[in-house]
């Protein structure tokens, strides 16, 4: 059975081509993995836009009304850093769902892999770092009323706190929210995780996989999870420019490679995201987003 992969072609518009921020990463991302037979229409999955009783239960209302409608003040909008249109509307509210369906898809195959995700600066009433809404958070309140999901771990390897998610998931004891991010990296005022491990700038590969493989021990003893949703950030790549980690693509693989297989091992259903990754070179970026994809299906594709 190949991993089931989620996707949709809105999740990439058009977009300001000098941005920042790589909005066409998503649509090369499919294109890289149906180049590789990572997608095929035998495992393809699309997200509807996600229920407002889904976000609701993460998100202020006025704020998604707001935002929905371009109210967002100046100063709002600088805070999210990217340009408000109605194509950017019609994926913040895709990609939440799409983590929910690939989390639901993991609950059925043990694995599932979203080709986009991770937003987890979003806070409960404004917009942070690329992120307007928290589909980690989102997705684990979601889960958590399922009468089979008793725990979710959140285990972010971004290079970035997970801020937005540390704080919606604070007072939520049955989502454990777990950050290895770079300590002298944004966001600069961090928030409070269940399990945060602050790595230094320029750590190499072999530090950095000790580093993951103790940390998901620790997390997954002290969540004993029934699923878990694993930011694979790319951003932690040596040569990222907001990363300041120095990781090798290999390093990456071995990353993805290593959690997985540990999940695989437990029998613990997981649901990748992508997380952030940053280039100038928007194909180069994608293939390694679809690292996580590569991993996911030498660990768990069977013939």
């Amino acid at each position: 059975m190949p991993v089931p992969v989620v996707h949709h072609p809105d999740y990439s518009f058009p977009f300001p081509a000098k941005h920042r921020f790589p909005m066409e990463k998503f649509g090369l991302l499919a294109d890289y993995a149906r180049s590789r037979g990572l997608l095929t229409q035998a495992n393809s999955f699309r997200p509807a836009p996600c229920r407002q009783a889904w976000l609701t239960r993460t998100h202020c209302p006025v704020y998604l009304a707001r935002f929905a409608g371009d109210q967002l003040s100046a100063r709002e909008k600088r805070q999210m850093n990217l340009p408000w249109s109605k194509g950017l509307v019609r994926r913040t509210f895709l990609a939440p769902s799409g983590t929910i369906l690939t989390a639901q898809l993991a609950l059925q195959h043990g694995i599932a892999c979203h080709l986009a995700g991770g937003t987890h600066h979003a806070h409960y009433d404004y917009a942070a770092g690329f992120c307007i809404l928290n589909d980690l958070a989102i997705a684990a309140n979601v889960l958590l009323r399922q009468e089979a999901i008793k725990r979710v771990l959140i285990f972010d390897v971004d290079v970035h706190q997970g801020d937005g998610t540390a704080a919606l998931l604070a007072d939520q004891p049955d989502a454990f929210t777990c950050s290895i991010h770079c300590e002298r990296n944004y966001p600069f005022e961090k928030k409070l995780s269940d399990l945060d491990v602050a790595l230094p700038d320029g750590l190499e590969d072999d530090a950095y996989l000790e580093a993951v493989s103790e940390t998901l021990q620790q997390a997954l003893a002290l969540s004993r999870p029934d699923i878990v949703l694993y930011d694979a950030g790319v951003n932690v790549f040596r040569e990222d420019p907001l990363g300041r980690l120095n990781i090798s693509e290999k390093g990456i693989f071995q990353r993805d490679f290593q959690v997985l297989s540990e999940l695989k091992r437990r029998d613990i259903p997981v649901a990748t995201v992508i997380g952030g990754g940053y280039d100038d070179d928007r194909v180069k970026l994608a293939k390694r987003h679809g690292i996580v994809v590569e991993a996911a299906s030498r660990v768990f594709s069977t013939n």
